[in-house]
């Protein structure tokens, strides 16, 4: 036990369900959220729909939790106060690196009816520019020779392949990641891959497999080690892996799984649909959007957090600028829906003290999210002729960050696929304009006319960021 914990460590107090979903990548978020509502969902209705986890990486989780009996806090964040949950659902975690074999046989089990996953953009092995498969990438070189897989496309084919050898129907996947359609991007690399595989395993995937898209919600800062002392003395046990969470949730789900098989999730609360687009581009846009300007420009200006931006008022000022002229108006919301209203709460969530989401973290993988998050928003702005001068200033504040070095002249610790290359890029520029135009350059973020319909306005809002910084930058562009 960690020095200062409890010597007692929390454990199962009531039996784990019975397996029905296998989970990969079984971080923070799932289990403040995914793993919350299945726990609802059976606490409502019933069914055999417990968790297996599925560390794709690392042993880290399964080592936690394992003497826990699978077991952990959920605690809620209010503003006034902390609310602990004890969540008992995980069956148990498994670590694929030590043994990909028992996570495919797991996956192939028939009682497995959904196989789920929250593994972050990277995790698809796609061009982030295009959603394709991108055949080059050493885990799906390797997925394709060898039998036992190492990436999330490669689990998700391999076990297919062995229950159509068995006879059994395929399992639901369903992505809880943030990326815009991502049914439809995660059945377009697993068909991808299984078209290099195995051409009638395909077939089969496309014809009989389900991919329903999701819509997740929910603000989960990483769990600190000062956070596991607090459960501590929440609960009076010890907990190495507990989650905090804000109080909202949301999920949205297009309702389209095999055979009709999943756990009744609207019963918890979860918006079952027929097409979630409408929900996901609000979501991605004025929240993951927004959360990536702050997370930039925040941590350039010295923010160690979100609420720490938004307790500044140019920061929250442009945050409402984005919302209202340069995003709201590339959206058609969902019905029933008031964008002004979703503005509203999404600045009361931000603003929330006890969720403490560092701008650091949200800043990792930006080459990663930036097509979705903003450059998306972007395209529909400027085809329809507005100006965006926020969402450009976002865009120059990533390019400098990349860079490495913060206005203070410090080294930023950059998390992200293409950080050496963006380094690299970004050293080699001479100017301003040099860096901007390099950067422009990588196509996994930026396709070819974007890149030339950005380069003069982008390379305007860098030079101001050298100039003046990130605060004075934002006074700039306000309206």
């Amino acid at each position: 036990m960690e020095a200062g914990l409890p010597a007692e460590r929390l454990t199962r107090t009531v039996a784990a369900p019975k397996p029905g979903i296998v989970h990969l990548g079984l971080g923070a978020f799932y289990r403040a959220h995914g793993a919350i509502y299945t726990a609802d969902a059976i606490a409502k209705s019933g069914g055999d729909w417990g968790i297996i986890g599925v560390s794709l990486q690392s042993p880290t989780m399964r080592d936690a939790l394992t003497p826990q009996g699978g077991t952990y806090m959920a605690v809620e964040l209010g503003p006034e106060a902390s609310q602990p949950r004890h969540i008992q659902i995980i069956d148990r975690v498994l670590a694929a690196r030590e043994d990909p074999q028992v996570v495919l046989e797991a996956m192939s089990d028939p009682a497995i009816r959904i196989v789920s996953l929250t593994v972050t953009e990277k995790g698809y092995c796609h061009e982030p520019s295009t959603g394709e498969l991108n055949l080059d990438h050493p885990d799906i070189q390797h997925d394709i020779a060898q039998p036992l897989p190492c990436s999330a496309p490669g689990y998700l084919v391999r076990a297919l392949q062995a229950r159509r050898a068995a006879g059994f129907a395929p399992f639901t996947v369903q992505s809880c990641d943030n990326l815009p359609d991502n049914g439809r991007v995660v059945r377009g690399v697993v068909l991808a891959l299984a078209q290099q595989i195995d051409p009638d395993l395909a077939g089969w995937i496309a014809a009989e497999g389900c991919f329903p898209s999701s819509m997740v919600d929910r603000i989960v800062p990483a769990t600190k080690p000062q956070d596991i002392v607090h459960v501590a003395d929440l609960i009076g046990q010890g907990d190495a892996a507990p989650v905090l969470h804000e109080p909202f949730r949301q999920w949205v789900i297009e309702d389209d799984f095999v055979a009709g098989a999943r756990p009744d999730w609207q019963a918890a609360g979860a918006q079952m649909v027929g097409d979630i687009t409408a929900y996901e581009h609000m979501k991605l846009r004025m929240l993951n959007g927004t959360h990536s300007a702050l997370a930039y420009l925040g941590y350039l200006a010295g923010h160690e957090t979100i609420s720490d931006a938004m307790a500044d008022a140019r920061m929250a000022a442009l945050v409402e600028q984005l919302w209202q002229t340069e995003i709201a108006p590339t959206l058609t919301p969902p019905d029933g829906v008031s964008l002004c209203d979703y503005a509203q709460a999404l600045a009361t969530r931000y603003a929330n003290p006890q969720i403490r989401h560092l701008t650091w973290q949200i800043a990792m993988d930006g080459s990663q999210k930036l097509p979705q998050r903003i450059l998306g928003t972007l395209n529909d702005a400027m085809t329809a002729g507005r100006p965006c001068p926020g969402l450009i200033l976002a865009v120059a504040a990533w390019m400098r960050y990349v860079g490495g070095i913060d206005e203070n002249g410090h080294v930023i610790d950059v998390r992200d696929p293409l950080a050496a290359r963006l380094k690299a890029l970004s050293d080699g520029g001479q100017t301003p304009a040099d860096k901007v135009s390099a950067l422009l350059s990588v196509r996994e973020v930026f396709s070819a006319d974007q890149a030339e319909a950005l380069k003069v306005p982008v390379t305007a809002a860098y030079q101001r960021l050298l100039e003046i910084g990130a605060r004075d930058s934002i006074k700039e562009v306000l309206a």
